[in-house]
């Protein structure tokens, strides 16, 4: 299924699944985080995650079900970038797709184990902890790809480079100033966002062959 998946894409479609898939995740996961989980964060305190479970089945379920989505979406993320950079370095683009899938695969895992209650959420952090180091990697090689692919803007490469430091600061808890923080996070915004809307805008442009 995965095969056909990437056989049936060409480069361009890929292009324009990486901008939609991405800002699909994006609402979803803003709604998830700010609206639903909030409801169920009891940290150290398994007892009170079941009750509270027990009490907003429904919320919850919807909760598990977005997360799932966005880890789906992420995986086709991590296949059609594959096929993106493909035409310009194919070990350069199965590296970054396997660490987009590897994050997605350990992010599963976790939201498996909180459902079935055999961890509680400060168990779910230590989890999605070690997802996002894989997380980070997939930008960093990402943004290599990108900037040695020849057909994407080095700018977009230079920046997702720089993400991937960002996130790296945040998990290994770095105190930086104040004034940096807001610079930080806007990089990590912007940085997948700005190369998604230019796989939208752009696909046209991409290569169809692959360069041996």
């Amino acid at each position: 299924m995965v095969q056909k998946f990437i056989l049936d894409l060409s480069p361009r479609k890929a292009a324009i699944t990486v901008g939609i898939a991405f800002i699909t995740s994006v609402l979803i996961v803003t709604l998830v985080d700010d609206f639903l989980l909030p409801n169920f964060v009891v940290p150290g305190d398994k007892e009170a995650l079941a009750k509270d479970i027990e009490a907003n089945g429904r919320l919850f379920g919807f909760a598990v079900a977005g997360y799932l989505a966005v880890l789906i979406l992420d995986a086709i993320i991590g296949l059609a970038l594959y096929v993106v950079l493909k035409p310009a370095n194919k070990k350069l683009a199965s590296m970054t797709a396997v660490f987009r899938l590897l994050y997605a695969f350990v992010l599963v895992l976790g939201l498996i184990a909180l459902v079935l209650k055999s961890i509680d959420v400060y168990g779910y952090a230590t989890i999605k902890i070690v997802g996002y180091v894989f997380f980070a990697l997939h930008i960093l090689i990402l943004g290599y790809s990108v900037f040695k692919s020849g057909y994407i803007p080095k700018s977009l490469g230079v920046l997702l480079i720089l993400a991937s430091f960002t996130y790296m600061v945040f998990f290994i808890d770095i105190h930086i100033p104040e004034f940096l923080k807001p610079v930080i996070m806007l990089i990590m915004a912007i940085a997948e966002l700005a190369l998604s809307i230019w796989l939208i805008v752009k696909r046209n442009s991409l290569p169809e062959k692959i360069k041996y």
